[in-house]
This record gives C-alpha cells, sequence and structure tokens, in this order.
C-alpha cells in the first residue's frame, strides 16, 4: 500500500502565513499552506521585501512601456524593475530545483494570472490581467511542474490536481537522483492507472518510453519521460477518464463481490459522476475491498492514494468542476 510519500519541495509567498510582509504590513493566514507545512518543504520567498522596498511600502505596478513590461511606483514616482529583477534572479538561482509554486495572487510580483496591468506609467487604466513579474518567470523557470495561486486552490478539482502533481513530480525527482531502469519500469507501473486517468493516449506513449527499445542509458530515458510526464500531468482529470479507471479498478476484486457489494460500488462511482460524491470516497472504498482480498496490484496504485489523506479536504470554492 502507498503510505510512504516524498516531501516536495514548493516556493510560496512569505505572506502567506509566514512573515507579516505585504505592502501593508499584514500576514495573510492560509489554512492549505498550514496543513501542508507537516508534509512538503515549503520555500518561503518575497521579492518585492527581499529587494529593498520594505515593510509596509507603498504599492507597485505593472505597466507597459516601450521597453516592454516595467514595475513603477506611484507614490515615489520610482520605476523599480532593475531592483526587483536582480532579486528574482537571485532566488531562481537559489532553488534550481522545485517541484512547484503556490504564490499570492493578484500580486504585482507573484501573481499568476490575475495581476493588472497597466497602460502605462502615466496611464492609470487596467490594460488587462496577467502574470506579475515573478510569477511570470515562475512559470518559465519551471515549466510543468506544479504551480498555482491561493485562491485558485479554494476549487477541490484543482487542489486535488496539485496535490497529486506536486508529489508524483516529487516522487519522480527522488527516482532521477539515481536512476535505473528498474525504477523507472516500476514507477511507470504503480502509476498506470493514475496516468490512464489523466491521459491514455500519454500514459501509451510515456510506456514507449519506459520500454526503452533504444537500449538508451537511464539517465536520458529518465529525462525523456520527465517532458512525457509534463504532459500527462498538465491538466486536471477529465471525469470520463476518471470513471472509465474507477471501473477498471473495479474490475481486478469484482469477482470477489456478491452482487449488492458490486451494486453498491457501481453506485458510488455514479455518484461522483453526478457530483455527489468527491472522488476519495470512491477510491478508498475500492482501496478496502483490495485490502479485504489481498490485491497487491491495486495495493501498489498510486490512484487509490496518490497524497498523504491528512491533506484530503471537501471544502469547494463553489465554481466545482467548471473551473479549469
Amino acid at each position: 500500500m502507498n503510505n510512504h510519500f516524498p516531501r516536495p519541495k514548493i516556493l510560496v509567498s512569505r505572506c502567506l502565513g509566514f512573515a507579516a510582509c505585504r505592502y501593508d504590513g499584514q500576514i495573510l493566514k492560509n489554512g492549505f499552506v498550514d496543513q501542508l507545512k507537516d508534509h512538503v518543504d515549503l520555500i518561503a520567498v518575497c521579492p518585492e521585501t527581499d529587494c529593498g522596498l520594505g515593510i509596509p511600502r507603498a504599492p507597485i505596478r505593472l505597466c507597459r512601456s516601450d521597453q516592454g513590461l516595467v514595475v513603477y511606483q506611484p507614490a515615489t514616482g520610482q520605476e523599480v524593475t532593475a531592483q526587483l529583477q536582480a532579486t528574482i534572479n537571485a532566488i531562481l538561482a537559489d532553488h534550481p530545483q522545485v517541484d512547484g509554486a503556490l504564490l499570492k495572487s493578484k500580486s504585482p510580483s507573484c501573481g499568476l494570472f490575475d495581476t493588472k496591468i497597466y497602460r502605462g506609467i502615466e496611464k492609470p487604466q487596467p490594460l488587462g490581467k496577467g502574470a506579475g513579474l515573478f510569477g511570470h518567470q515562475v512559470f518559465r523557470r519551471y515549466a510543468g511542474t506544479a504551480i498555482e495561486d491561493e485562491m485558485r486552490l479554494t476549487n477541490q478539482i484543482l487542489r486535488e490536481h496539485f496535490l497529486i502533481k506536486m508529489f508524483t513530480l516529487a516522487r519522480f525527482r527522488l527516482l532521477c537522483e539515481q536512476p535505473t531502469m528498474g525504477a523507472l519500469v516500476a514507477f511507470h507501473a504503480n502509476h498506470k492507472l493514475l496516468f490512464l486517468a489523466y491521459n491514455q493516449s500519454r500514459f501509451r506513449l510515456a510506456g514507449k518510453i519506459v520500454a526503452n527499445h533504444e537500449r538508451l542509458p537511464a539517465a536520458e530515458v529518465a529525462q525523456n519521460y520527465r517532458l512525457e510526464l509534463a504532459r500527462i500531468l498538465e491538466a486536471p482529470m477529465r471525469i470520463p477518464g476518471v470513471i472509465n479507471t474507477l471501473f477498471h479498478a473495479l474490475g481486478w476484486v469484482s469477482q470477489h463481490l456478491g452482487t449488492e457489494e458490486k451494486h453498491h460500488v457501481i453506485n458510488t462511482i455514479e455518484e461522483y459522476r453526478d457530483e455527489r460524491l468527491p472522488l476519495q470516497a470512491v477510491t478508498r472504498l475500492i482501496e478496502a475491498h483490495a485490502l479485504r482480498f489481498a490485491n497487491n496490484y491495486l495495493l501498489s496504485q498510486v490512484f487509490l492514494r496518490p497524497y498523504p489523506r491528512a491533506l484530503a479536504g471537501l471544502h469547494d470554492s463553489g465554481r466545482g468542476r467548471a473551473v479549469r
């Protein structure tokens, strides 16, 4: 059974429960970040504070210019792009390999999706929204890792995807420290049901890589596999793929179940399809039957327990599965 989990390494905005470093001198308590602390190595960063802007500080904003995006501080009339960029470069250099990032939404530095971008230094009208200066470079530097902001993670589907991706990548990172073909084959086999739920065609492509018909060195195979792994985990699982995988898992124990027991599992799967139950309710039921019948294949599957149970939660923003 998958009871042992690696400790992922992720960057996290320091204002999310670590220090009172927001522009207004406040700290933002975040329950999900607090949950992660016992299971994840959190690397707290704040580019704005560390570049010398101070606490509290006059707000900064991203502005379009002829030279591209600049960071401007309206209250002082100063452009602070260079000093902020120097600190960002140092943060990225100090942490060459992480499994993801959890950053502050809307921040001119850490924002990922919803930072206001203004028409220009002299034009206070917002042009649109995008990534902050640091957030944009986190996306580029750590492409393929688990990267989200704290507001989007109030959605249960996105939060589950973030956790699955983060722990899967951490597991693979540890494997790559001393890669062997045996370890790669075992990794692929143990993640079969999980990857089928994400993307069947990509799972098959990853299988061809790990089959290694060209007899490449294990380190080269691991690098090729890492690229395909990022594609598999690119987007949250789609419901049809999850349903197919759940029925596939059920097939491994169904011959031992009575008619009523089998119907109970099927009805539970259908309740998940109809958004009346979370996925963990179904996987725990299947895991219970795997334990009951000592089905080692199912018990080896990461799909049934992809991250520590202590991090599972039912709270949701109410936006449902439509958020991607």
